[in-house]
């Protein structure tokens, strides 16, 4: 803990003590001329600073700390180009829900009207891609201003937000003024619906023909999987969950009709297609556009989440129940019932099932994506962690790799940024130490930030990484071949990853057939030091799923 209050506490100590008081454990960043003095102030501090190979590094474990916690991450640059480095990860945990607060030094003030070496002006650059950006202007203003940043990135929607801190405005000395030291947090309790709004639900569900449930992320934040689960199983409902939300119904249910998300028609938006009312729960749109899903506009739609509705041409809810999800959940149920099962849909999912399963046991090489995602699945318990990169890979994954918690399958949906995964992970194990972590990564977003290998191997965190190594950006491939029959500019060679992993006293392993994906991957979780699988991978694939789905209308109905 930081030494006791005195005449002499400067600004800076003062900041640190208000993320103390906001319950911070990590900050991770890089040190700065212009931070020095929050370095210092960290010294004495409670908090662990992680001290990260780049500055995008550190914002994206800031970012899947929050989304995996609910508290803010925080990370930390100084002025200039540390501060535009963070940019991209903040921005993703903005997008995507996840509480992120963002701390940047900056140049004296005395410098900021006229062109500095190294100004920007940081708040303004942070505005779009937060919640919240304030700069620091005087020592007293710092306790409301941690924690109403605090507060903005925490609450729903959660989301970024950014704090500035001028090289010397940190320098200050704080006024001997108890109304300038932390403030204490007030509980806010979640709202209830409105009882009409819930009985109109309620109507709409007892009245439709054949109704499914589409959850998106805000369920999983809401802590509702059991809640929606339990609706599911009483009122018969199928459930289809975006990528942000898997888990939040166990794949093994029979109400679990899988996950949406691929650009392609699948057999989740042919279910959609055979709903007449579509039961939106914590969806956002940002999630999964309604374009892909709603197009001809066809379904009654319910709303139900913690906040209103967005504005879309394509969604337009019937009824809006705006409240606690699970208490929302509950009170439905209660006042509805429904007999009938979804035959149709089971039928769907048995179809679905057949489909996934056709190369799951395919001893091709290159491997196929989808023997590689079963290998993984008889590998992590059903409480472990995989965090996906962005990539021909996470379409794979998204469709694919089944879960049965929420939490266990993190993939960026919002603002989708390659080079997440392995930051991502060493956050994922510094939260969950006793969970074996693993990232899948394509080789070009492992490239993006393999650097913070050797912070998880310095930090003592035994995270697995898995690159899906096809030498190129397999996804925009994938779309030039969809689109354009060809494909160009997506090529380049990559080092060798397993000396790349031993250079740095990692481990590393080279998949040369499908037998050894478990072994492999079992000797690397039983390692204490961080791991590199470099897994060759056939994305002929790619263009065969591509091929399969334009003709899947016929294929199921020749199955029905």
């Amino acid at each position: 803990m930081m030494k006791k209050d005195s005449p002499t506490m400067t600004a800076a100590e003062l900041l640190v003590r208000c993320l103390e008081n906001e319950g911070v454990k990590y900050i991770f960043g890089i040190p700065g001329e212009e931070n020095l003095d929050v370095m210092q102030a960290l010294r004495n501090s409670s908090i662990q600073f992680i001290t990260t190979r780049h500055e995008q590094g550190a914002a994206f474990m800031a970012d899947v700390y929050g989304r995996l916690t609910g508290k803010a991450g925080v990370c930390l640059s100084t002025l200039g180009p540390g501060a535009t480095n963070l940019v991209t990860g903040v921005a993703d945990a903005n997008s995507d829900g996840a509480p992120l607060v963002a701390i940047t030094g900056q140049v004296d003030t005395n410098r900021m009207h006229i062109t500095s070496h190294q100004f920007l002006d940081l708040v303004q650059m942070f505005t779009p891609i937060t919640k919240r950006s304030k700069q620091i202007v005087r020592p007293d203003s710092i306790n409301e201003i941690v924690r109403i940043a605090f507060k903005y990135a925490e609450s729903e929607k959660p989301g970024a937000a950014h704090i500035d801190l001028p090289n010397d405005i940190a320098k200050l000395p704080v006024p001997e003024d108890p109304n300038v030291m932390p403030m204490r947090h007030t509980a806010v309790h979640q709202e209830l619906t409105d009882v009409a709004d819930v009985e109109k639900a309620a109507g709409l569900i007892f009245q439709a023909e054949h109704p499914v449930i589409l959850a998106g992320h805000s369920a999983v934040r809401a802590h509702a999987a059991e809640a929606l689960t339990k609706f599911a199983e009483q009122l018969k409902i199928p459930v289809i969950n975006t990528m942000m939300a898997k888990g939040i119904i166990p794949m093994d249910n029979r109400y679990s009709m899988g996950t949406m998300g691929i650009p392609q028609r699948d057999f989740q938006n042919v279910m959609l297609d055979n709903s007449d009312l579509v039961i939106a729960v914590g969806y956002d749109i940002v999630e999964f556009s309604p374009s892909k899903w709603n197009r001809t506009q066809n379904h009654k739609i319910i709303h139900l989440d913690v906040r209103p509705a967005h504005i879309h041409s394509l969604y337009q809810p019937q009824v809006q129940v705006v409240g606690d999800i699970s208490d929302s959940l509950e009170k439905i149920a209660v006042r509805c019932h429904r007999e009938n099962e979804p035959e149709l849909f089971f039928r769907l999912k048995e179809l679905m099932l057949e489909d996934y399963s056709a190369a799951e046991s395919d001893d091709g090489f290159p491997i196929k994506p989808q023997r590689v995602l079963h290998d993984i699945r008889q590998v992590l318990g059903q409480e472990d962690i995989l965090i996906s990169d962005v990539g021909a890979h996470k379409m794979w994954i998204g469709r694919q790799y089944n879960c049965y918690h929420p939490n266990t399958c993190i993939i960026s949906n919002g603002f989708a940024s390659m080079g997440i995964s392995v930051p991502g992970a060493i956050a994922a194990k510094l939260i969950y130490p006793e969970k074996k972590v693993l990232a899948v990564s394509g080789d070009g977003g492992f490239m993006m930030n393999c650097q913070e290998m050797e912070t998880a191997l310095r930090i003592g965190v035994p995270i697995v990484v898995m690159i899906f190594n096809d030498s190129g950006y397999g996804l925009i491939r994938w779309k030039q071949e969809d689109h354009f029959g060809s494909s160009c500019f997506t090529d380049f060679t990559n080092p060798d990853f397993v000396k790349f992993a031993e250079s740095m006293g990692a481990k590393g392993y080279r998949i040369q057939s499908a037998e050894e994906i478990i072994p492999v991957l079992e000797d690397a979780f039983s390692q204490n030091v961080p791991c590199i699988i470099d897994c060759p991978i056939d994305y002929s694939e790619n263009t065969r799923l591509s091929e399969r789905l334009q003709k899947m209308d016929a294929w199921i109905a020749e199955r029905l």
